[in-house]
Parts: C-alpha cells; structure tokens; sequence
C-alpha cells in the first residue's frame, strides 16, 4: 500500500468526480428543475381568515344539531345572529339542565345565555376566534398539500408566504391543466346531505321544487318555517340551457364534510362516472336513522362554501343507507376525480383569493434552459481563456478546477433530493439558480486569481518555486475562507426568507461557492503538488 499522501489525495478527488458523475447523467432524470425551465402553474393566494368564524359557525351549527338530536333533546331551530353567535330556539323547559348539560359539553368555552321561552343563545369567545382565524391558514396549507399530492405532482412548492403568514405560494412544475388546479386549490367543497322540508299538504313522493324563490315561499303560506332555507339547483338541459329549481332544506345537516372518511371515483347503475364515498362511525349511524326516516322521500345533497352552496342532486331514497352510499350528478371521469379529490382532502375552512397568477408553457422553459445554459457556457470558456492567456501554463490548473467546481455543484442538485428525501430537502435548478452558478464561475476563479497572484509575488522576491506555491496558498487562504463564508451567510438569509426565484438563486450560489472551496483551495493544491515533483530547482513555475 503507498505511503504517498499525494496518492490518497487524488483518490478522494477521483471519488469525488465519480460520485457528481453518477448523480448529474442523464440530467433530465437526476435534475429537479423549477418552474421557469419545467414550466407549469404559480399561485399566490391570500388566506381570508375572517370567513373562517363563518365557516366554524356553520360546523357548530350542524354538529349541535345532530347532538341535540342524538341526546333526544327537542328544538324548533338553530340559527346564526349576528356574525358569531347562535340562536337555540323552541326548546322544551323540561329539558333545561340537559340542555345546559349538552353545552357545557359541546362548546363548554362558549359564551351561554338563557333567553326564556326555550331559547338560548351561544357566542364565540374572542380567544377562540382568534384561535380559530390562526389555525385556518395552517389547515388550508394541509388541505391544499393533500389536494396538490393527489394529483402526483412533482416536486410542488407549498408554503406559508409574506410577513403576517396568511399567503400561501403554490408552484407546480410540469402541470399541464392549471385551470383544473386552480378549481382544487379555490374550491372548499363542503359536502352535506340535508333534509328536504316539505310544504304543507304536499306529497313527498312526487313533490318538486318551483324554479322561482317566491314560488316556494308562497307555498308554506309566505314565510319559510324557522329551521329552513333555500338552495338552488342548477339542472342542464338537453338544448345546452340550465334551469334552476329551489329545495327547501333542513338548516342542520344530517352529515357534513368532517363526516367522510374517503371518497372515490366509481359508476353508477348505468356505467356513469359517480363518486362514492364512506363515513365516519358516527355519522355512519346518525346517516342511517335519516335514511330510515325519509324512505320514498328526497333528500339533497349540497355541495359548496360557506356562502356559496349547491344542490348537487336530490335522490329519492330507496333504502336504508349506514356508511356508504354513492353520488351522481352528471359527472365526467374527471370532474369525478376532482370532486373525489376534494372531498377526501378535506374542505377547505375559509375563502381564498389568488393574488398572483403566473403560467409557463414548456416550450418557454425549454428556451430558457438554452439561453442559460448559453449564457454559462460563453461565460466559461471566457473566464478560461483569460486565465490561459494571463497565467499560461498554471491557467489549465484554474480550467480544470473550475469544471470540477460546475460538475459538483450539478452532482449536488442531484443528488440532495435522494440523499434527504425523507426530510424534504430538496433542490432545484431554476432561471435564477443558472444566473447564481454563471455567478459562482466568477468567483470561483477570483479564488485562483488571489492565489496565483500571491505566487507570483513570492517567486518576484525571490522565494524558490515550491515556497512561492505554499506561500502562496497559505496566505491567501484567508483571504479566501472570509469572502465565500461571508457571502454563505447572505446567500443562507435569502434562501430562509427568500421564496421562488430568489431562493433558487440563492441555494444554488450556496452549493457553489462550497465547491469552488474544494476546488480552488484542494484540488488546485494537489495540481500544483502534481507540478512540483517533475519540475527541478533551477526551474521556472509557467504562471
């Protein structure tokens, strides 16, 4: 075994290239790229916390409903006063200390407040609103990610953004369809199945909807009983036109978004795209009663947000239902897929408003990957000819490290997605990132200009060629260590604070200027130490 350091040097500098070889070819398998190179979808969305008290209302509203009713406790209506509060009417003065019970269990750090005559009413703590308005923008974010996973989207960007953290940037490379996306990430899908109030004197059996409010109105005698209200309908004809008809339902759903449990895209009894879904235990049970009760009635299923809300269909029920059933409404395989996805992901508990949309189509990342990589290239072979020209001979020493410093810094674009998947590090080769290694090339070989400069000062006063190469890196290195450590740090804030371009800059200026260390202070050394043990001592170094 060779006791030759210089041996062992040169192992670790060939381990090193093989290791960037295999983790840089092919490129297009080994290297993520960004939006701008890939192409594909940017958001920017503002999460509108104060509709989240909205949405919390309502879920309060539905699961106080149902408990009442689980808990045998009778009630006329619940109903919202004001924007988050909540009225408890028609109840029986027997059941008061249930009543009182139940809340206290329920919604126990809720404002409660006895009204006589049965009702009651519950306010929202301040606390819990702004507990609520805090972790809406956290369950958006999860919702969203789930969403955005489901589409199996490679390597996404979904983040909190801007100062207060109520944005949330979206970037999605290679998305084809970013109208589709846009639906996934705005839609909130809140699914209900509610109860159709009937009209006095009206048949369920065959009973429908008018197309005009008013109509529906006059048939409970001019007012809508307490506990209902309506929901449109919108039906496609055959001539491409669409009517609307207006279902009077039940205020309290039977079952809402939390109560599913998966959903899936299925067919129904004639071959068309369906979704089926499963519900929780619970609502399994509470589904099942409902059902028993309304056999040969209709009953609704809604779909929208909190101020926006739909009938999808109303089917007419056949039989008892417990925890799985089927929804049909029209549907195309991908709308089903959609609305599946939505549904499973969970809904969405606030409005959001993009604020920024930006799409980029690959051909446009194709041409920028060009320019780029131009761009790099000419500015490559022009640091490598001035140091050809300038320091002769010692200016292949400084080619050839600077190749290996681009090689490396490919190496680890590729090879930090497989090395730290698990932790969901991650790198990727944008617009700015190419700009950022253009960059790295300039100083890199600033490193070798600073040593080769202190070489020749040292060989002007007269020092041999080997102390002129050891003075040389040595003094220089410190020179060296507080100018890359210096601009690490910068480049490290911009990449935690930084987001999209600025933040591909930045981490591919970091993997950079490592390298270039390697490069410039490592490998250079030994290409000298290469040098010197062919050159005699009454020769002169070509620099």
């Amino acid at each position: 075994m060779s006791k030759n350091p210089l041996v062992w040097k040169f192992i670790l500098i060939a381990v090193v290239i093989g290791v960037s070889i295999m983790f840089t070819f092919p490129p297009k398998d080994r290297i993520n790229l960004g939006l701008d190179l890939k192409g594909g979808a940017h958001y920017l969305m503002q999460v509108e916390t104060d509709t989240a008290i909205k949405f919390e209302m309502d879920r309060v509203q539905n699961s106080l409903g149902q408990r009442f009713k689980t808990d045998e406790i009778s009630y006329e209506a619940i109903l919202p006063v004001g924007e988050a509060a909540l009225e408890i009417r028609g109840t029986n003065p027997d059941q008061r200390a249930e009543i009182r019970v139940t809340l206290e269990q329920f919604v126990q750090s809720w404002d409660q407040e006895s009204l006589g005559d049965g009702t009651w009413r519950i306010r929202m703590p301040s606390s819990y609103r702004a507990q609520v308005e805090l972790e809406a923008v956290d369950t958006t974010l999860a919702t969203i990610r789930k969403r955005i996973d489901s589409l199996g989207v490679s390597d996404p960007t979904i983040q909190k953004s801007g100062i207060d953290g109520k944005r949330i940037l979206v970037q999605l490379p290679g998305v084809e369809d970013p109208t589709r996306v846009k639906d996934l990430l705005k839609n909130p899908a809140m699914l209900e199945w509610k109860e159709v109030s009937y009209p006095p004197g009206a048949d369920p059996t065959n009973w429908g909807p008018p197309a005009d409010q008013a109509a529906v109105i006059a048939l409970f005698g001019g007012e809508l009983p307490a506990d209902t209200e309506l929901f449109v309908q919108k039906i496609d004809q055959a001539d491409g036109t669409v009517v609307e008809v207006w279902w009077p339902l039940k205020r309290v759903s039977v079952v809402a978004g939390r109560d599913l449990r998966d959903a899936r895209r299925s067919q129904d009894e004639w071959g068309d795209p369906a979704v089926s879904f499963e519900l929780t235990q619970d609502a399994g049970k509470r589904f099942e009663v409902a059902t028993r009760e309304n056999l040969g009635r209709r009953m609704a299923i809604v779909l929208g947000d909190a101020n926006n809300k739909e009938v999808l269909s109303a089917p007419t029920i056949q039989g008892t239902i417990r925890d799985v059933g089927i929804i049909q409404g029209g549907f195309t395989i991908q709308s089903a897929d959609d609305l599946s996805i939505k549904l499973r992901s969970g809904a969405i508990p606030t409005e959001v408003t993009i604020l920024e949309e930006r799409t980029v189509g690959p051909s446009l990342g194709r041409d920028s990957i060009r320019s780029g990589l131009a761009a790099g290239l000419a500015g490559f072979l022009g640091v490598m000819l001035f140091m050809l020209l300038y320091y002769r001979l010692s200016g292949v020493n400084a080619v050839i490290a600077l190749a290996l410093n681009v090689l490396l810094v490919f190496g680890a674009l590729g090879a930090l997605p497989f090395m730290f998947s698990a932790a969901g590090i991650r790198a990727t080769l944008t617009l700015p990132g190419i700009a950022g290694l253009i960059l790295v090339i300039g100083m890199a070989v600033d490193s070798n200009v600073l040593i080769f400069e202190r070489i020749r000062e040292e060989l002007r006063i007269g020092k041999t060629v080997r102390s002129a190469v050891d003075q040389g890196f040595g003094k220089a290195f410190t020179t060296i260590l507080d100018c890359n450590v210096t601009t690490v740090i910068a480049a490290v804030f911009l990449s935690v604070y930084g987001t999209g371009p600025v933040r591909g800059f930045a981490v591919t200026l970091i993997i950079g200027l490592i390298a270039s260390m390697f490069t410039a202070v490592f490998v250079s050394r030994q290409l000298f130490e290469l040098v010197l043990l062919r050159i005699r001592p009454d020769q002169s170094l070509s620099i």
